[in-house]
Order: C-alpha cells, then structure tokens, then sequence
C-alpha cells in the first residue's frame, strides 16, 4: 500500500475524505472540483491549480467515498449513488467553505453529481460541465464492459495503485453499477430545470463514454443556453489531454462571471 499524502483529511459521516485547499487572491467564490468515477485529487493533475491561477479564485479539490485517499469502498454501490454524493456529501463538504455560493467544476461522475446539487436548488454560482451525463447510453456500457474484461490482465491496477488506497476495489466500485441492469435507467434529466446559473458544458469529439447527445439536452432544459465548447480529437477527458484549450475556455468563462 502506498505511503499517505500529505493532505488534510476530514471526517464526514464515519468517513475520511482526502481534500486540498489552494489558495487564491480574490474573495470570489471559490472553485469546487468533482472527479470523475475513477478519478481522485491528484488525478485532476495541474487542471485545479491553472484554474486558480488563471481566475484568482481559490479552489477545493476532494476525494469522494471509495476513491484516492479517502475512505475504501466496503459495501457495492447503488444506482443512487450520484444522488447520495450530490444531496448528502457535498453540502456537508461544501459548509467548510466561506464566503458566496462556489462554482462546482465537475468532470463525468463529478459533472453528474453537480447538476443533481445545483437542480435540487442548492446555491451555486455558475456549473463548469465535461462530459457529463444525463442518462445512460451504449456507447459508456460498451466502453466500461471492454474495461472491465482487460481489467484482470491489464496495468491498469498499478496504474491506480499511485491515487488510490484500494484500487482494484475503486475500480469494481464504479464499474461494478454502471454495468448492473438496475443502473440502464438511471436518469438526472428532471434535475435539469431546476439549474438556474450561467453553465459551461465541454465535451471531447472522440469521448469514448459518451454522445453530444448529452450535452443537447442539458442544453435544452436550461433557463439559459450553456457556453458549448467541443474539443477536436479529445476523448473523455479533455481538461487532461488538451489542457492548455480547455483551460483558457474555462478561464474566459470564469473571468466573464464577474462583469
């Protein structure tokens, strides 16, 4: 098992999350980052802190239950699980903070769990979306199922085992119900209309896990029409292979926040 990071830890539910706090120059709201189903702080890798620099906001960048260096996974996750993160975890993570209503920046599961937060009518200053999801299409079970087969004999759990306590368990964790027939319905779009803050949806072209048809009826369902950005020749994590595009779209937005 790999040494712990520094980090600061805190105590929420019976649980420890691993969360880092950067630091910024404005008294604006800050920046709350959400990964990814198999994602974690360090996995954002510079993404947080050239945002940060970028808009002088500060930032809070947290593991969730089950990922990184937070507290394992030891039960299996229910198709609700987006739910409970969103309406449960996060305002209770989010009451640490001072100051105005954040600006959640969220990516797949974390863009995922920042609509259901902001459309149950949670106060949030604006929404920065990749590649989020909104129902469940084929193109993420065919993709997740070929993944969970080369699992086995694949490197991808020593890849995990660097931002992960348990990784073979965060991996089955994710993969495990977004697999399970109970999951095929899993549906957000009725938290949608309850979104009202400027938002920005940003999806690779060649996102492997999913369609432009997800940000289509985001789109559709808003007060307001979102900031759309299509990164060319991105795949499902833009922010990381294209980092320099997405962050200057994302600092834009941001900075236009204020005027």
């Amino acid at each position: 098992m790999p040494s712990l990071p520094t980090a600061e830890l805190i105590d929420l539910a019976g649980q420890r999350l691993h969360l880092r706090r950067l630091d910024g120059v404005s008294s604006a709201a800050p920046l709350v980052f959400l990964h990814e189903g198999l994602g974690s702080v360090d996995l954002w890798r510079s993404f947080p802190h050239d945002l940060v620099a970028g808009t002088g906001r500060p930032g809070l960048v947290y593991s969730r239950y089950g990922n990184g260096w937070s507290t394992p996974l030891d039960e299996p996750r229910k198709p609700d699980y987006m739910h409970t993160e969103a309406l449960d975890v996060l305002p209770h993570v989010l009451s640490a903070l001072d100051g105005p209503p954040p600006v959640l920046v969220g990516h797949s599961d974390g863009a995922s769990i920042a609509l259901i937060y902001a459309g149950a009518g949670h106060p949030v200053e604006a929404l920065v979306l990749i590649a989020p999801h909104v129902f469940v299409e084929p193109e993420s079970i065919s993709s997740i199922a070929a993944m969970r087969e080369a699992f086995p004999s694949s490197d991808l759990r020593e890849k995990m085992a660097k931002y992960h306590t348990d990784p073979e368990t965060t991996f089955r964790g994710w993969a495990d119900i977004w697999l399970d027939p109970a999951f095929r319905d899993w549906n957000i779009e009725e938290y949608l209309s309850g979104v009202h803050c400027p938002t920005m949806l940003i999806q690779g072209v060649a996102d492997e896990y999913g369609t432009e048809r997800q940000l289509e009826a985001i789109d559709a369902a808003l007060g307001e029409p979102a900031r759309r950005v299509m990164v060319p020749e991105a795949g499902h994590s833009p922010h990381l292979s294209h980092t320099d595009v997405v962050t200057d779209e994302v600092v834009r937005f941001i900075q236009e926040l204020g005027q």
